[in-house]
């Protein structure tokens, strides 16, 4: 049995029954983003591998373990959040398909190398670092929130650089930062191939972007049909409960 700390919590891991996931309320839980994420992205079935930037507790490598049998490795930078993903691994079983790696994401294209990868993924920080005074005082999730240790450049960079010739980037993000994801797409040899907006019910604005770029690609735009989390009562839409609990 592993070992819990604090206030962190053992739970399911939405539909994947067989799954569970150690969270944390002040430390760190996952979002609908991390989900959305893990279901829009492009996943290498049986050759190739992963590797997924800001993993937080390890939740986007968990959820493509279900799509695929490649090896998966994320990495996070706070040392609390490693070693609960390094534990979500040992919970699950899957020591032999997934590994986490402690360390800063703008280090990861030196550590490779040549090295590259068939997919990256990644949820970064969305927001530009505020004045101290306006941080979250909850260090974990100002750093998960903010670009406290990296900007949005340094993350397309990273991502760009890992990726190898014709290999995805997947991405996670906010509208309003689109129209600069794209430009920095362009910029690190990402060509955008796939985009779609999130929205939290018909008649209101996007909330989230999900977004795929190719490594060296050739120019051409999906725009995917819009996502709408919620009816007009409030409730899941049916598309996103099959994503999320496989209904």
């Amino acid at each position: 049995m592993v070992q819990l700390y604090g206030d962190e919590r053992i739970d399911f891991l939405l539909a994947k029954e067989n799954m569970r996931i150690i969270q944390s309320p002040s430390v760190f839980a996952f979002s609908l983003d991390a989900v959305l994420l893990a279901d829009f992205t492009y996943v290498p079935k049986t050759r190739g591998k992963i590797i997924d930037l800001c993993t937080g507790n390890g939740v986007v490598p968990l959820f493509l373990s279900t799509r695929s049998r490649v090896p998966i490795t994320g990495v996070e930078i706070q040392e609390r959040l490693y070693d609960m993903a390094l534990r979500n691994i040992e919970l699950n079983d899957l020591g032999d398909q997934l590994n986490m790696i402690h360390g800063d994401l703008k280090d990861m294209p030196g550590h490779y190398g040549n090295d590259k990868f068939d997919l990256v993924t990644c949820n970064p920080p969305y927001f530009p670092t505020p004045k101290a005074d306006e941080q979250n005082l909850n260090e974990h999730m100002a750093i998960a929130r903010h670009e406290i240790h990296c900007s949005l450049e340094d993350v397309v960079e990273s991502c760009s650089r890992l990726a190898k010739s014709g290999g995805k980037v997947s991405m996670v993000h906010r509208p309003e930062r689109m129209v600069e994801i794209i430009q920095l797409f362009k910029k690190y040899k990402l060509e955008p191939k796939r985009m779609r907006l999130v929205y939290p019910k018909e008649g209101k604005e996007a909330n989230i972007l999900l977004i795929e770029g190719v490594r060296d690609g050739k120019p051409g735009l999906k725009i995917l049909p819009p996502l709408y989390a919620l009816t007009n009562d409030d409730e899941y839409t049916q598309e996103l409960r099959e994503i999320l609990y496989g209904e």
